[in-house]
């Protein structure tokens, strides 16, 4: 799985999923860009604490297109180009109908799927530029299965498995591979209220009596090993895919 010497871009680099994802990269010798929605010492902050010296911290809200063309630019220079993307930012919460006012729609719409491909937008060409490149979006398995009253989450993530399949027919002659993975309950800063509220211990349970390898909450390492495989060559022929990993949570009772 030699991926060394490449350099990836990476939303919602400053923690969760994203954060883990930067750290086995940044282990196998890619030069990593670490970017927060706002906080850049927040990205800083990990991007110093990564191995090698190299890592960069990016700010930048990935509603806005035009924020978004100037963080590629600047990635693009600052990294000596963009290899690899890694579409990670995100937010989760429930959107009850009848309960959920336009501003909490938009924003879930907004940041999960118009910033998924706000940075696809202004990648893509640069990639097609070189001749390769490796993207990997975040979606979820509430993309693939309902969850009652997650239904705006659960839309926006099966938008962006069906995104990524469009993409990969549109930019795999290019030599670009799109790929997606669908994460279960993962353990990360996004959920922590829900695995550490007492008064959710009946939801966690029924999770957990559905959850056939016994881990209700996989790690946020569990995912960044499956994407350092996508991005590498052994993935060579994956173009479309959208990996479930989700301790087999949506593979029936």
């Amino acid at each position: 799985m030699e991926i060394r010497g490449r350099t990836a871009l990476i939303t919602g680099g400053s923690q969760g999923i994203g954060e883990a994802i930067a750290r086995r990269l940044a282990r196998e010798g890619v030069t990593v860009g670490i970017v927060a929605s706002s906080d850049l010492e927040k990205a800083r902050t990990v991007a110093e604490s990564l191995p090698g010296g190299t890592a960069r911290a990016f700010a930048a809200d990935v509603r806005d297109s035009a924020a978004v063309a100037a963080l590629v630019a600047a990635a693009e220079e600052s990294l000596g180009g963009i290899d690899i993307l890694i579409n990670s930012a995100g937010v989760f919460y429930p959107t009850p109908a009848g309960g959920t006012d336009e501003a909490a729609y938009d924003r879930m719409v907004d940041i999960n799927l118009k910033g998924t491909w706000n940075a696809i937008n202004a990648t893509a060409p640069l990639m097609k530029a070189r001749g390769r490149g490796w993207i990997v979006n975040i979606g979820s398995v509430a993309g693939t299965m309902g969850l009652g009253g997650y239904s705006v989450y659960c839309a926006v993530k099966a938008a962006i498995v069906m995104m990524t399949r469009a993409l990969a027919i549109e930019l795999a002659p290019h030599g670009i591979s799109v790929n997606c993975i669908s994460p279960g309950n993962t353990a990360t800063p996004m959920n922590l209220d829900i695995r550490t509220k007492p008064e959710l211990k009946p939801f966690l349970d029924v999770m957990a009596s559905r959850t056939p390898s016994g881990q209700t909450y996989s790690s946020a390492e569990d995912m960044a090993n499956i994407v350092a495989f996508l991005v590498s060559d052994d993935a060579r022929a994956m173009h479309g895919a959208n990996i479930i990993a989700d301790e087999g949570f949506s593979a029936g009772m």
